[in-house]
């Protein structure tokens, strides 16, 4: 799985922003007011040759005064025990404040619960970040923060960007060692296993269909229960193919996050996603899609994972003449554009109606997940898509497809050269995926391009 840096700091220190700069987007809100920060928020950045989490918390009170500020310190706590690197950020202008002091204590008694990577001892695992250096002439101001004794100091300006790569380089030797394959497509078990997550919105019947799978169809069994904090994996196997369902703790909206541990189960939902090929979307046939199944449709395409939306508790609402397919159908398409590729089955976990369907449904999308497109078939379609509707002109210059092939599955990964690359725009990469679509079927997969410029004569082949 890839590793996981949090940032923690005092409120109004800069966490945000330097979230921002490493995930390479404005993805968390920035105020110079403390406090606007209170749930965590997660993230995926490239650095130090490798694909990390990045968490950015609330602002971290040693002594919190009410109600709210106990939930925000509970979350960093949680942040901080699951991290690989502890990014400890504080305040240039402010000066070494009594909350850094004590922030600075407990970050050092927590670390040492977890040991760093390569066995080494647990404080490793933080660095201290002093922000808001905005040039060299400000070095010297971060001196007085060498007495919190956290080891090696780094001066950084998180909004102007200055200190971030030197960051990355002392990142690096402190992340786990990479796992072999790790980054690329989920690969089969060597029993040929798929793997499916179940995910969705808490009390949404997620645990009732999968022992509704595994009471109907199951031949053989094998269940190993985690804890409350933890996903459930069950071996399930059908005909000789081997499927482990894993049941994932329901993933609340942020601001409803309020429980360390559910706080904690929410993290791993969104890492099981890395392990599995396909994702079983159980949303509420009668509430329909919320915000929060928008943001892990987003997630699932983001992470090149296949899909299957489930609208569960169809039972209750199959009768209601203002809740029919077509409404539903409507609802699916506004809030998860994200996942226009993937197949909706309409079921009830509770009385099993339509739970047959389901697995012959994941063999059907895992075999579009792992298909591949002979090339030959491909630069026929590619030169098919290019005669009906051939991309722009760029700056009066005749913009050349050459030809096609498939890189990889799981998901399905296709490169084309052309003689102008930047003259392809993601309009006609949409066009030609919803070619591909429409020719090759990949239902319930995502779909990857990338446009390359065409490799002159003599030069080396990247692929």
């Amino acid at each position: 799985m890839s590793p996981v840096i949090a940032i923690v700091g005092r409120p109004n220190v800069g966490k945000s922003t330097l979230f921002n700069r490493l995930v390479g987007q404005r993805r968390a809100l920035v105020d110079n007011r403390p406090g606007v920060t209170r749930d965590r928020h997660y993230g995926i950045a490239h650095g130090a040759d490798r694909e990390v989490i990045v968490v950015d918390t609330g602002g971290f009170e040693p002594e919190p005064e009410d109600d709210l500020f106990v939930t925000v310190r509970a979350q960093a706590e949680m942040a901080i025990d699951e991290a690989d690197v502890i990014l400890f950020v504080v305040d240039r202008q402010a000066g070494l404040t009594p909350a850094d002091k004590m922030a600075a204590d407990i970050l050092r008694r927590r670390a040492d619960n977890r040991p760093a990577a390569g066995g080494r001892p647990g404080n490793e695992r933080i660095l201290l970040l002093v922000n808001k250096c905005d040039g060299p002439m400000h070095d010297d101001d971060a001196a007085e923060f060498w007495s919190l004794g956290l080891g090696e100091m780094y001066t950084i300006s998180a909004e102007h960007g200055r200190g971030i790569y030197e960051l990355w380089e002392a990142i690096g030797p402190l992340l786990p060692e990479a796992l072999p394959g790790e980054g690329a497509e989920p690969e089969e078990d060597e029993e040929g296993e798929i793997r499916v997550a179940v995910m969705g919105r808490p009390n949404i019947g997620k645990s009732t269909l999968v022992n509704r799978l595994l009471g109907e169809e199951r031949h053989v069994v094998h269940d190993s229960p985690g804890t409350t904090m933890d996903a459930v994996d069950s071996v399930l196997e059908i005909e000789g193919r081997r499927y482990r369902l894993v049941d994932t703790a329901g993933v609340r909206r942020r601001t409803r996050i309020e429980d360390r541990v559910e706080s904690w189960a929410s993290l791993r939902a969104i890492r099981t996603i890395e392990r599995c090929h396909l994702v079983l979307l159980v949303i509420d046939g009668e509430l329909g899609a919320s915000k929060q199944d928008s943001r892990l449709a987003a997630l699932i395409e983001d992470r090149g994972r296949a899909c299957i939306i489930l609208v569960n508790r169809w039972d209750k609402v199959r009768d209601d003449p203002e809740r029919n397919v077509g409404v539903v159908d409507d609802e699916i398409d506004r809030h998860l554009p994200h996942l226009s590729w993937a197949p909706r089955l309409y079921i009830s976990g509770l009385t099993g109606k339509g739970c047959h369907r389901i697995m012959p449904m994941v063999d059907q999308v895992y075999a579009e997940f792992d298909k591949r497109i002979p090339t030959h078939q491909l630069n026929l379609f590619l030169q098919d898509a290019v005669t009906a509707y051939s991309p722009p002109q760029l700056y009066s210059h005749p913009v050349k497809l050459n030809y096609a092939t498939q890189a990889r599955v799981r998901p399905p990964t296709f490169i084309v050269w052309a003689n102008t690359p930047e003259g392809v725009g993601e309009p006609y990469k949409r066009y030609l995926m919803n070619r591909l679509r429409e020719n090759f079927g990949f239902q319930g997969s995502p779909l990857r391009m990338q446009i390359r410029q065409k490799r002159r004569p003599g030069e080396d082949a990247d692929e």
